[in-house]
């Protein structure tokens, strides 16, 4: 049994307990089509699975094709009119992404919703294939990256069917944990002062910056897009699987108690991307499907615009 502030509600009417399909009830994403990156295991998976059963059009990006598929086999044996196709997609390596994004718009398919899910955590100093730290590569540049490929098409179909488009940045509270400048602009590649909680808690504060941005330019441009960042979470997913000791504490007694399980890790993503009451709703940062306060650093307006020229520029 839960301790009560688990189950205490927000403004929203959802609490940390609350769960994706709960979040989601009596809603209809039918017409709409959605792609979730990272949909191969855990919230991911959860994510395309509660979209695309409320009637979403569901693209499951996914490194693992096989273990993808078999999730898209899952999803249609228990809801046989789903639509869910899975696409390949590697976020530490820029040429996956942008024949990601290439087939995708070939496609000619709308998109209203792109769920940024995927995520890699704390492991060694290594470099990507295009020569970046790999956890600031995999969560925030990949990531980048996909969303600047696939803007046009977002903001073509908002436009021609006046639906609100939706950008959603899974971050995490490890945002809180980053380097002391929050992004160090000038050392993403310093190995010798590197440290993998630091870059982890990097990348994330980086997704919320991120979806600031697109949010602030979203505003300026008139464009009827939102972009928010959210918490999902501690849960019980592969993401802990470079790390053995930590992954079998939490999947203990302790653990179960204090993690939640996929269904409700998915449902702050869940509320972003399709709840009524996150209309309108955009540079916000979501945790227990509410509104919630981030760090002072994600609140960095010049940070944000210094991060994404950076980016810019490792992505050209």
């Amino acid at each position: 049994m839960l301790p009560s502030i688990f189950s205490q509600k927000g403004a929203s009417g959802f609490s940390w307990a609350s769960t994706a399909d709960q979040v989601t009830q009596g809603l209809t994403a039918a017409g709409l089509t959605a792609i979730v990156t990272g949909a191969s295991s855990g919230i991911g998976a959860e994510t395309a699975r509660v979209l695309a059963a409320r009637g979403a059009h569901v693209v499951m990006a996914a490194r693992n094709v096989a273990a993808a598929d078999s999730v898209r086999q899952a999803v249609l044996a228990a809801t046989p009119a789903a639509t869910l196709d899975v696409m390949e997609l590697d976020l530490s390596s820029m040429a996956s992404v942008r024949k990601f994004a290439a087939d995708f718009n070939a496609k000619g398919l709308p998109l209203n919703i792109l769920v940024n899910n995927a995520g890699l955590l704390a492991t060694s100093f290594t470099l990507s294939k295009d020569g970046i730290e790999m956890q600031f590569a995999t969560n925030h540049v990949g990531h980048f990256l996909l969303t600047h490929l696939l803007l046009e098409t977002m903001k073509k179909t908002s436009c021609e069917s006046n639906v609100e488009g939706r950008i959603v940045n899974v971050s995490s509270v490890g945002h809180r944990f980053t380097y002391q400048e929050g992004i160090r602009i000038d050392k993403i590649n310093n190995e010798a002062e590197y440290s993998a909680s630091g870059a982890y808690g990097q990348s994330k504060l980086a997704n919320i910056l991120h979806a600031n941005e697109l949010a602030r330019k979203f505003k300026e441009e008139g464009v009827n897009i939102t972009a928010n960042s959210l918490h999902p979470g501690s849960i019980i997913t592969n993401i802990l699987r470079n790390h053995s000791i930590i992954d079998a504490v939490l999947h203990g007694s302790l653990g179960m108690l204090l993690l939640k399980n996929a269904n409700q890790g998915a449902a702050t993503t869940c509320y972003v991307a399709l709840h009524p009451g996150a209309k309108g709703v955009s540079g916000k940062y979501f945790c227990d499907s509410n509104v919630y306060e981030a760090s002072e650093k994600a609140k960095d307006v010049e940070l944000a615009k210094k991060l994404w020229d950076l980016s810019i520029e490792l992505t050209t």
